[in-house]
């Protein structure tokens, strides 16, 4: 059984209304949905065609950021 490697995704609103979704690690590899779950299930798409594009799919993994934080700041 193939090992499932793992992604950081950051979720934010669209002007829209609609999430988007960023593959961290994954350059450029984003996409949108209705509702989380429509996300998520996008952004697992997303993910493995750019992987198959990228020639990837059985390389090392990339390098996972590791969050500490996010904070809104007041200027």
């Amino acid at each position: 059984m193939k090992k499932k490697r793992q992604f950081t995704v950051i979720i934010e609103e669209g002007e829209d209304g609609y999430l988007i979704g960023t593959a961290l690690e994954l350059k450029g590899c984003h996409t949108q949905g209705k509702t989380v779950e429509e996300l998520l299930k996008n952004i697992r798409e997303a993910i493995e065609l750019y992987l198959e594009v990228e020639g990837v799919e059985g390389e090392e993994e990339p390098y996972i950021k590791e969050i500490v934080g996010i904070q809104k700041v007041a200027v």
